[in-house]
């Protein structure tokens, strides 16, 4: 997809690579989207609970979407003045110095360490504080290097790199391994504050060499990577060598940049096929129910509280392909079918005549870290139909949000605004139930792109165009409108809410001896 450019450079690229797909869009420097591009990619679920991608598939989408966009907008490298980046996280790759792969990588929503996650909370270390002094989130890269080191010991042993999505992107795009300090904090218990690399940690689980393969440079984002684009980089990707690159981020977290969301208690909602609720704090707090506090992970000086949820459109996907009887369809014939059941599912009341559902398909990230907890449907009769099974996971979707707003609350933090991004916001049904749930006024961005756009942002600071992030996405970002509750409908969803909470625990149980 291409958007007409009536700009003239220099413009900044923006990556966004995804679960499925990578995008690359061009921005001016005042964060106008000039064009845009998407390229797909396999991804593998070899096992219930496993989800692989081979980086190589990553980079091919990288350069055809690029390419894409260059060539749609009529315009060369020359006219790029910066790059930065966004990816999933975590998303965990090993691989040789130079970037080969050395097996498919570990895709953030891969729970298969579980028992590993178990292990590390076990062990009671001091780190454990970032997710909330309890369970360890199977998604977390230490996990997943245990469970290769554990599973696939020659292939950890012979793989000089361990790295997240967003920094082989980087090496690829500089040749210079560095790891960015958000992906560092957020998924591998970095902290500047304490020394780094948490090692005595590493040691107790056995992965004494793990420090050693992981990038030992980690810098903040929008901090210029190496020398720039490298020439091999740059032939591939029709762009000049030594064009600046920035230090990337997760890709929800530089949405969360790309948002304008970087200010205390201004709250990032990313909705797709997961959702993450992301805060800034002046001071750390830590406890039960969330991630974090992480020491700049976003804004140096500042702390950021996690809260997420795996499991969130690729539910709402799930249905879809449920009720149709197929994954092979266009994207208009997929458009139609979400049109179809948005429309009906509208007209039906809140808690969908009685149908219930807990949404934890890949687990609960928070505030329950579970990744053994599965999802559940109850409450049907024949009187029921796929437009009320439709509603009732997007009503589970925001109970679940509404439960880390909760634990954000406890946790003693003031939600001041709420900003959401990703594709809730296609569906009028799903952005509005959010603000119903929650009793908030959700904001939207001009800017729907707000992963490439945060990576834009990044772009312009490593490329000297804004002196940091905070001036850069203060410039580059507008709010369009504000999704306003509908009066009475928080007290209408209530005893719902309720219900979900309690769905969890009376499951829990059930989940486990199910398998």
């Amino acid at each position: 997809m291409g958007i007409k450019n009536q700009s003239t450079g220099p413009f900044l690229l923006g990556i966004d690579g995804g679960t499925e797909a990578v995008r690359a869009a061009v921005f001016t420097p005042e964060g106008e989207l000039v064009g845009l591009a998407r390229a797909a990619h396999p991804t593998q679920h070899p096992h219930p609970g496993w989800a692989e991608g081979n980086p190589n598939d990553w980079w091919n989408a990288l350069v055809s979407c690029v390419r894409q966009v260059l060539t749609e907008l009529e315009i060369t490298g020359h006219d790029i003045a910066g790059i930065s980046c966004a990816c999933t996280s975590s998303t965990v790759v090993f691989c040789d110095n130079d970037g080969t792969p050395a097996r498919p990588a570990l895709l953030w929503m891969d729970i298969r360490s579980s028992t590993q996650a178990k292990q590390i909370a076990a062990t009671a270390h001091p780190s454990l504080k970032y997710t909330g002094f309890g369970a360890v989130s199977a998604e977390w890269l230490p996990c997943k290097a245990l469970w290769v080191h554990d599973n696939d010991l020659q292939t950890f042993a012979n793989s000089p790199v361990v790295c997240e999505y967003t920094d082989w992107f980087g090496f690829k795009l500089t040749g210079t391994w560095t790891a960015s300090i958000n992906t560092a904090a957020i998924r591998g218990f970095y902290d500047r504050n304490e020394g780094g690399w948490p090692v005595s940690l590493f040691e107790q689980i056995g992965l004494d060499d793990l420090v050693e393969k992981l990038p030992s440079t980690v810098l903040d984002m929008g901090t210029p990577l190496g020398e720039g684009l490298c020439p091999e980089a740059a032939a591939e990707l029709g762009l000049e060598a030594g064009t600046p690159v920035g230090v990337g981020g997760a890709d929800a977290f530089v949405a969360q940049i790309g948002m304008n969301a970087i200010r205390p208690g201004s709250v990032a909602l990313i909705t797709g096929n997961s959702h993450l609720q992301i805060l800034q704090s002046d001071t750390p707090s830590y406890g039960g129910g969330l991630f974090g506090a992480y020491t700049d992970a976003v804004m140096p000086g500042q702390y950021t509280v996690e809260g997420g949820q795996p499991s969130s459109g690729s539910v709402l996907r799930w249905v879809r392909d449920l009720i149709s009887g197929s994954t092979m369809r266009s994207d208009a014939e997929n458009q139609a079918i979400y049109h179809r059941l948005e429309t009906e599912a509208a007209r039906l009341p809140p808690g969908a005549d009685g149908v219930h559902v807990l949404e934890h398909w890949q687990g609960s990230r928070t505030p329950h870290v579970d990744s053994e907890s599965r999802g559940a449907i109850w409450g049907l009769t024949l009187a029921h139909g796929a437009p009320h099974l439709y509603r009732a996971v997007v009503e589970a979707v925001c109970f679940g949000t509404e439960s880390i707003f909760e634990a954000l609350r406890d946790s003693g933090h003031t939600i001041h605004e709420i900003v959401a991004c990703g594709g809730a916001l296609k569906s009028p049904l799903w952005i509005q139930t959010h603000a119903d749930v929650s009793n908030h006024a959700i904001a939207i961005p001009k800017v729907g792109e707000s992963g490439t756009l945060g990576s834009a942002i990044l772009a312009s600071v490593a490329a000297g165009i804004h002196p940091d992030v905070a001036t850069g996405a203060a410039k580059m970002t507008s709010i369009e409108r504000l999704v306003e509750p509908r009066e009475g409908a928080c007290d209408q969803y209530k005893p719902y809410m309720e219900q979900y909470r309690d769905s969890y625990y009376r499951l829990r149980e059930l989940s486990r001896s199910g398998r």
